[in-house]
């Protein structure tokens, strides 16, 4: 067998006009070829595929299919940017896919050589964004958005390659119960723990790409498996120093919840404005002046829901506010409680996963049921009840320990919009910020940030209000000391109680 790069004498014909000239790329999935296409004179890259097993057996058979549907998927795939796939063989019973030759190297090779400056970054994520909208466009998630599948052709042109593991919505899964395919640390956490891949999951990977272009690594990278999972399903990303104007966005592309993170649209503006040096526009916020039409608020998942604690007895008197240290904890973000089955499947050359339940950590998370309201907060165990309210049409509870207040509100009756109530407290202190989001499907919310004074001491506030299909309101708020180690505490607080808040349908 040639090694990559080495000439191939009197090259093996393929489909009757396709000559091997130079192997040029191997994978788990197969090797690729510089071939010369003897009918039209011209260079292609052909794709061979390499299985396991016998051509008999259920999972070659699969596989198989696994590349024909490659080929079938990037054929419908219609943008510049994506690779152009010229045929389909069947060679040796399986298919060999024959697609442009793009000369150059791949972002992987160029990232050897030193991480990017921000501009150069966004003009290539923006060229594979728009690329994966061509593809979402048509129905088909790509699955595998890595360095190594963007290839940076001449005069500047950057090519998303490889649709090998590309998932068709509507059509049959590619893998069997219980498998996933495509490159660990870029891998969406919603794939490893089994919800499936959409256009978010795509819009996550190419934030992991992001972050590897201009810092240097993927943010979840570690010395092993195990450890690597364990950083995408329950870790932080370390901040990014070198990403500039681009920081911000690569950030909200890996929130942990699909639903989050930024849409297509606003990461294009983004990016198209730090590759032409403009300033970088706003995140979108909802319209004031209209209610928009809401799904109606579902049950939480399995992943997402929480055991009901029994109702507490209402507390004494509201203590004075503490200031005794709280001890760090282990994260910055609370992890969930996972348990990590791994195995590697030859058929791939890829990790594959089956995950349940264990607890990455020591931390526990309690869930709080309040007499009258209907949600379900949930806290780390060392958070107390200081503060319960009720009043005409409304009833609050707040926690708290160390310098950490969390507060959860409930209106029978919503007077307006989730903008119109964050803004109704916000707007009096410090840059208020609003970010549109969603909450269980429920479009119709608003994640608040801003900052005000306490006491003479800088005080940050982050809410999240979802207004219901039934008209009530809802408000989870964290306040934190800011510049403080408290404050990196509270927006994991606030992050995890916001992933297990539960609300319950009337």
């Amino acid at each position: 067998m040639s090694e990559v790069g080495e000439q191939v004498r009197d090259g093996r014909l393929v489909g009757g006009r396709y000559r091997l000239l130079e192997r040029i790329g191997s994978g788990g999935m197969g090797t690729v070829w510089r071939a010369f296409d003897e009918l039209v004179d011209r260079e292609v890259a052909v794709k061979q595929p390499r299985l396991p097993g016998d051509p008999e057996d259920e999972g070659f058979q699969r596989a198989a299919h696994r590349l024909y549907r490659e080929a079938r998927a990037a054929a419908r795939v219609d943008h510049p940017s994506a690779v152009a796939i010229h045929d389909v063989v069947i060679e040796d019973e399986l298919p060999w896919i024959v697609m442009e030759l793009v000369r150059g190297e791949s972002l992987h090779e160029l990232l050897q050589r030193g991480p990017l400056a921000p501009a150069d970054a966004a003009r290539i994520g923006r060229a594979v964004l728009g690329a994966l909208c061509a593809a979402h466009a048509v129905g088909i998630v790509h699955r595998d958005v890595k360095p190594a599948n963007v290839l940076l052709g001449p005069h500047g042109r950057v090519v998303l390659t490889d649709f090998g593991i590309a998932h068709i919505q509507g059509e049959e899964s590619l893998t069997a119960s219980g498998e996933f395919v495509g490159s660990l640390e870029f891998i969406a956490p919603e794939r490893m723990s089994g919800t499936g891949a959409g256009p978010a999951s795509d819009l996550w990977s190419l934030g992991v790409l992001l972050y590897a272009a201009v810092e240097g690594a993927s943010p979840f990278r570690r010395t092993t498996v195990e450890s690597t999972l364990g950083a995408i399903l329950a870790g932080e990303p370390p901040e990014p120093t070198r990403a500039g104007p681009l920081g911000p966005l690569i950030l909200r592309m890996l929130e942990r919840e699909p639903e989050t993170r930024p849409g297509a649209e606003e990461v294009g503006a983004v990016l198209d404005a730090v590759a032409e040096g403009k300033d970088v526009p706003e995140p979108p916020i909802a319209r004031q002046d209209a209610v928009p039409d809401v799904e109606p608020l579902g049950a939480a998942t399995a992943a997402d829901a929480v055991p009901q604690a029994q109702s507490e007895p209402d507390p004494a008197p509201d203590p004075a506010p503490t200031t005794e240290p709280t001890p760090e904890p282990r994260s910055r973000r609370p992890r969930r409680a996972l348990l990590v089955t791994l195995g590697v499947l030859l058929l791939t050359g890829l990790v594959l996963g089956t995950f349940v339940e264990r607890r990455l950590d020591k931390d526990s998370w309690t869930a709080h049921r309040r007499d009258g309201m209907d949600a379900v907060l949930s806290l780390p165990s060392q958070y107390r009840l200081l503060q319960t309210r009720a009043a005409s049409g409304s009833r609050a509870v707040t926690y708290g320990t160390g310098a950490l207040r969390v507060r959860l509100t409930e209106w029978d009756e919503a007077a307006g919009t989730p903008l119109a109530e964050a803004r109704s407290w916000a707007e009096a202190t410090s840059d208020p910020r609003y970010t549109r989001t969603s909450f269980r499907g429920n479009k119709n919310a608003i994640l608040a940030d801003t900052t005000y004074e306490q006491s003479g001491v800088p005080t940050r506030a982050m809410a999240l209000v979802i207004r219901t299909a039934d008209h009530r309101m809802y408000e989870l708020r964290v306040d934190m000391p800011k510049g403080t180690p408290a404050e990196k505490k509270g927006t994991a607080l606030f992050k995890g109680a916001r992933a297990r808040l539960t609300l319950t349908e009337k």
